[in-house]
Order: C-alpha cells, then structure tokens, then sequence
C-alpha cells in the first residue's frame, strides 16, 4: 500500500542546472556523465581560516552538502602549471588509544578493504579516477591513477588535552576535542617515529573515531561536529552558525621549507574525522535523527538513481491513505511508515550486512566515511599544494560535481530491492573495485565539462568489404569510444594549450598514419596535422592485411583494435604468386615508416615491415630484468632500439641521455634514456630484453608510474642500397 515512492518533483535544484549525457561505454557496463553548464554546485573549497590573532591554516574544505555555493566549472584551471601527484603511496593511521574503532572492526575493515582495492585497481579507467591523468603540471606529468596502498595502523598515543570544545558531544559524552594545529604534530611525531616517507608522492590519511571531533581551530568555529539546538532537533532543521561552518572532512599541507613544488620534506595529508551521523549505532540512540543522520556528508539527500537529479523527499498522504494507516495493526503500522520515510533524504550504505557484533546496525557507517576518502584522494592529487586544479571561487575537482552518483545501482538488502529499515539507509552504489561495491561522488571531466563516474577508451572501426589494388579505402575511427578527447598541455611557459586524443593506423604494408579527429580545431593548424579521426587509405598489392587503430586520449591511456582487410589483385614482387602479403600487428606511431636512405638515393627495394611494443609488465620488473619488448619483422633486418623519456620528466628524476632526433613536429622533447641492436636473419617475430643503466634505473625506481617511448629503426640487411622503416609505440609502467 506504501511502496516506496521517489520523489515525483520535476524540479531542479535552484543553485544550478544540469542534464546527463553518457560519457563511456565500457564492456559490460556504462558510465555517464553529467554535463554542466552555467551555474555550477561547489561544496569542498580550499579555506584559509584564523586560527588565532594573526595566524592562519590553509585546507581543502568538503563542508557538509547543504551549504555549498555555486562554482564556476567554465573556470576550473591550473594556468601556472602548480604541482599535482603523479602516483602516490598512502597511509592509514587511526588515531585511536580508546580504542573505540577495536570495537567496531567492521568499520576497519571495510575502509581498509577500500584502500587496498583502490590501489589495486590503479589504472582502471572505469572508476571516478580515471579523469586524473588530464589533470597536468608544468612537465606535463599528470595526475595518472598511480595509487600502492602501504598500509593502515593503529595509532595508540594518548590524546593530548583538548584544542578545542566539542559543539555538539554524542549521547555517551565527548572523548576529546583535537584541533588541526594538534592533528599536524602527531603526525610529524609518528611518521618520524616510525621512520616514515615524506614527499609529494606519499599521502597520509588521519582518521579519528566517533566522539572525537576535530576543528579547525581552538575556538571551535570550524569543526566536525556542530551545535543542535532543541527547536532545530524538534523541527529537524539545521540553521545554526556552527552547521554552517562545520566540515565533513579535508585535506593539507605541512611545508617547512616552504617549497613551492614541495619537497622531501613536505608532508600531504587529510583529516577524516567521523562527521556521518550514527544511524544504526544502538548506543547513540537519543540523539536527534537530523544529527544521526549522515547523508549531507554523502549525496545530500538528492536521488541518484535512473540519473535524476530529484531532491528525496517524504510524500504527503491523502485523507484516504491516512485513515487506512490509522486502521493498521501497530507494527504493521510503523513498518510502513519506516517505508515512506525512506522516500525522503537517506544515506546510502551498500556495505551494510546486517547486525555488526555489536548487535547493532553500525557498520554501514563505513561506507560513508570511503566516500570522503575517495574525493579527498581526487583532490590531493591534483591539488595536493592547495594552488593547483581549482576555478576562480577555489573549488577543488570533486566540487564541481558534489552530490553528482551518476550510474547508480540498487543492489537490494534482505531480499528486498528496498533499503535496510533498521537504519533508513539504502543501497545504492556506483563504483565497483574487485568484487566491493561503493557510493562514491563523481568528478569534474575537464575535456567535456561532465561529471564522471569513469571514463571509456574503447578503439572501434569497421573493416570494408574486400576491394582492390589501388582503390581508395576508408577507415573510420570516429565510432571509437574516447572519454577524455580534450585535454591541455603545458609549454615552458605560459598557461597551457588545448590538445586531443589522437589516432594512429598501422595499414599492415608498412605504412602508417597518425593524427587528431576531423573538425576540431587542431587540425586546423599545420604544427598539429595531419587529422587521423577517418583516413583513407589504397594498397599496392593484393593480399590479407592486418589493420591496426590505436587511439590514446590525453591522459596517455592507450588501446588497439585490429581487422582484416582483404585485397585483391596481383601479390608483390617478393611474394610467392597467390600467396599474398601479410603483416603483423601494427603498433602506435608517431612517425611514418617508408621507404628511405641515408644518402638520399631511392632504395631499391619495398622498405621492411616492422613492428614493436612493449610487453605489459611492472616498472619494478622492467628496471630489474630489462625492460621486455615484442617485436616483428618480415625479412633480415639491422637497426636498433631506443627507449625514450620526456625530457621535462627525466629532468624531475634527474636522469640524463642524448636528446631523440627525428621527431615529429611539435612533439615534446625526448631524451634516449637506453637502446639495444637489432639483427636478424630473417623475417619472424621474437623479444629482447633492454636493460637501463644502474643510475638510470636507480632514478626510475622514485616513479610510481612512468611513460615510456620505443622506437625501432630498422633496413633491409641483404640489399645494398636499403629502406628504413621506424616504428613507435608508447607505454605507461607502473607498480
């Protein structure tokens, strides 16, 4: 009879218009997006707030839900190319000597089940981190996600005497009250005690437990907690200056050497104390609902799913469905009304299971608690010195999307598709990370202005029928999938310029392509042709060829897809007649391979086919063994491999080598960081390992992740006056 009921409003949300588009479409799922125009929601800022007479603290503010402005996402930038994280380790430290989290393992484990999922899953383009590697500094290194999980710990130090005064302690009483200043000096005391790392590649997360609040500053202005007052519970409103002001969590900086691109001695940190309410929590019963409830410091009570944006709210009954409530047995009665309350603003615990060993519904909390992780983690790294990625009103990147859980699911509980009634929760998620579902808030798409759950990179062309010698073919690589088409890229100076995923196309005769999309703007500009979205392409000699489209967005995601194209007419000169010609696999390719000669003399015979990549492995392996690289030829060949770095790169690391000639235009510039000789007797495929220098290996062990370039340069070695064929392929390690 009283079904739970979304809320049928049709209106928007007044700070700001939206519409959802989807940006990906990923094998067996799809992520969308949220297209953002004119006003935009803003919830997290960086703040500076005054912690005594003249002095001042610097955080990444994610203050609760309802009290965000308006951003300015047309304005979200990093025009001075500031620092951001390209790979991190993390560590957990719960700072608990109560040892309140002891009594609640479940909530250990599940957040540390998320950390370690997390870093497991580096890479994986289909979760809300899969946007960062657009996100650049001034060396074009992006904000990749890189992330290795070095593990939590349980901090037993006694709390030192209270900063600050709780606003609102819980039903059992206060613990204690720690401000920022406090937070910051534990943790130098406990990273040098432990003899911890330091650094911009290193994250620690500080997480206090229920009762134990944490403020900005000693006078208790900005804090976890806020103030409730009897008619606000009565009324279950928030309006006071203490909720106002009060924070779900954030993230600083502690920087001695006040190093404007950090240093081995900065420390990147975020504070995530227990600010999501105690719903399910048998023991903090007699608190208000409107204070145990969480859900500001998640979606903010609006609807996420079917991709609505539709403010949750509780319907009113007719007289009719009035009078046949009353008319119910009492509990029947109030199973029903729990229902309908869930028709009304809720958090989401897709994690909760039931009863805790506390015999009571509280493990769910956790789930909130990972989703202040999450969009802490998205904004460390591509703002971890606070003057990086953000718009003009200083909105970090998960601000321009807070409450935005495109691609939402509703895995059910008990049975039901419904909700947990013990803690009017639902079970929505929309990232999943192995076999864990979570409810994690989407970020900021710089190149299409979306919020993004995840990005695609998913190639795609479709091969012609078979045609003829020297009929002009074409490939269409525009029905391939390219979540981050656009991006920026920095120079040496200046804010950056716009750039695109680009194409690449091994035709399997030697011959290549590679360029932008057709109509946009960069190929409308001679230093970024030729366009490469949709190509033609016509074969000398009949036989069955291997079509290669490789297509890397702006982050360095890369990904291939290859069809056969048959050719019919006579097979070439080299081949045994009828058997026709064919190559191997083609790979990625900035130059193009043909025919040539170092004396300028036309080679005599069809320049060789060639092809070369990187086999995936780990960057810890490949600095150890060599790094392993596949590759093919179709006859005796000579030549050589090199292996290439940028050079804004390999100046950050500290590596030297000779600078790459005979690069593209406007390639950026490259250093030849190793190389090996290639001589074959005849055509085949095989591998070879490429071993780097102790030194240089020693500088790439500092990386969490790096992108490297091969290049093999190859002629024919039975002729005297041979081709040269050169093929490139690029590949990000890590791990």
């Amino acid at each position: 009879m009283l079904a739970r009921l979304l809320s049928t409003s049709t209106s928007v949300r007044s700070t700001f218009a939206r519409r959802h588009a989807p940006t990906a479409a990923l094998a067996a799922s799809v992520v969308t997006g949220v297209l953002l125009f004119a006003a935009t929601p803003a919830g997290a800022t960086v703040t500076r707030v005054e912690t005594s007479p003249g002095n001042f603290t610097e955080v990444g503010l994610q203050p609760r839900s309802e009290l965000y402005g308006e951003g300015k996402a047309e304005t979200f930038a990093n025009n001075n190319g500031n620092a951001i994280v390209d790979g991190s380790s993390v560590y957990t430290i719960y700072w608990d000597p109560t040892d309140v989290f002891n009594q609640h393992h479940e909530w250990l484990t599940n957040i540390d089940t998320f950390f370690h999922a997390m870093g497991e899953n580096s890479g994986n383009t289909a979760t809300i981190f899969g946007p960062l590697g657009e996100y650049r500094e001034r060396s074009n290194a992006g904000a990749v996600y890189s992330t290795v999980f070095k593990g939590a710990y349980t901090d037993s130090t006694s709390y030192p005497s209270p900063g600050c005064s709780d606003p609102e302690p819980l039903a059992l009483g206060a613990l204690t009250c720690l401000t920022d200043a406090q937070l910051r000096e534990q943790l130098q005391s406990f990273i040098a005690t432990h003899g911890l790392p330091k650094g911009m590649h290193t994250i620690y997360y500080l997480i206090t437990p229920p009762g134990v609040p944490v403020c900005l500053d000693a006078a208790a202005s900005h804090c976890s907690d806020y103030s409730l007052t009897k008619t606000e519970a009565e009324k279950e409103e928030h309006n006071s200056e203490s909720y106002k002001h009060s924070f779900c969590s954030y993230h600083g900086i502690i920087n001695p050497d006040a190093a404007t691109e950090g240093d081995g001695n900065t420390i990147l940190y975020a504070a995530i104390p227990w600010s999501v309410g105690t719903l399910g929590d048998a023991y903090q019963v007699s608190k208000a609902r409107v204070y145990a409830d969480g859900y500001d410091c998640q979606d903010g009570g609006w609807n996420a799913e079917n991709n609505k944006e539709i403010r949750e709210k509780e319907r009113a009954l007719s007289t009719e469905e009035e009078t046949k409530l009353a008319a119910e047995p009492p509990a029947k009665r109030e199973e029903l009304e729990e229902i309908r309350r869930l028709e009304g603003p809720h958090q989401e615990e897709p994690n909760q299971e039931g009863k805790g060993e506390l015999g009571d519904y509280s493990p769910g909390l956790s789930d909130l608690i990972i989703n202040q992780i999450a969009e802490e983690q998205a904004n460390i790294v591509t703002d971890p010195l606070l003057n990086a990625w953000q718009d003009e009103e200083h909105h970090e990147l998960t601000d321009e999307c807070r409450d935005v859980f495109g691609n939402t699911v509703n895995m059910g509980v008990g049975g039901t598709a419904l909700a947990n009634l013990n803690t009017f929760s639902g079970t929505l998620f929309n990232q999943t990370f192995g076999e864990a579902h979570y409810y994690i808030n989407n970020v900021f798409n710089l190149g299409d202005g979306s919020c993004a759950g995840g990005v695609a990179l998913v190639p795609r062309f479709t091969a012609p029928n078979p045609v003829k010698t020297n009929e002009s073919v074409a490939f269409d690589g525009l029905e391939s999938t390219v979540g981050l088409m656009k991006g920026e890229v920095f120079g040496p100076s200046g804010p950056p310029a716009v750039t695109y995923a680009t194409f690449h196309w091994n035709f399997g005769d030697g011959s290549e392509a590679s360029g932008f999309a057709p109509n946009s703007p960069p190929c409308e500009l001679p230093w970024l042709s030729p366009c490469a979205g949709s190509v033609f392409h016509s074969y000398q000699y009949g036989g069955t060829y291997q079509v290669t489209l490789t297509v890397t967005d702006v982050a360095g995601n890369t990904t291939s897809v290859t069809h056969e194209v048959t050719v019919n007419g006579s097979p070439p000169p080299s081949s045994p007649s009828g058997s026709g010609t064919q190559s191997m696999q083609g790979t990625p390719s900035s130059q193009s391979s043909g025919s040539s000669s170092s004396n300028g003399v036309t080679p005599s015979v069809p320049a060789p086919i060639a092809a070369a990549t990187i086999v995936p492995q780990s960057l810890r392996k490949a600095l150890h063994k060599g790094l392993l690289v596949s590759y093919s030829v179709n006859e005796q060949v000579a030549g050589r491999f090199e292996v290439l770095l940028s050079r804004a790169v390999a100046r950050r690391l500290g590596i030297s080598g000779t600078p790459a000639t005979g690069m593209p235009a406007g390639s950026p510039p490259q250093l030849v960081i190793a190389k090996a000789i290639l001589v074959t007797t005849k055509g085949g495929h095989s591998s070879v390992r490429i071993e780097f220098s102790k030194r240089t290996a020693a500088r790439l062990a500092h990386a969490h992740k790096v992108a490297l370039t091969l290049r093999l340069t190859v002629h024919n070695a039975s002729s005297s006056n041979p081709a040269t064929t050169t093929v490139v392929s690029a590949v990000t390690l890590g791990g």
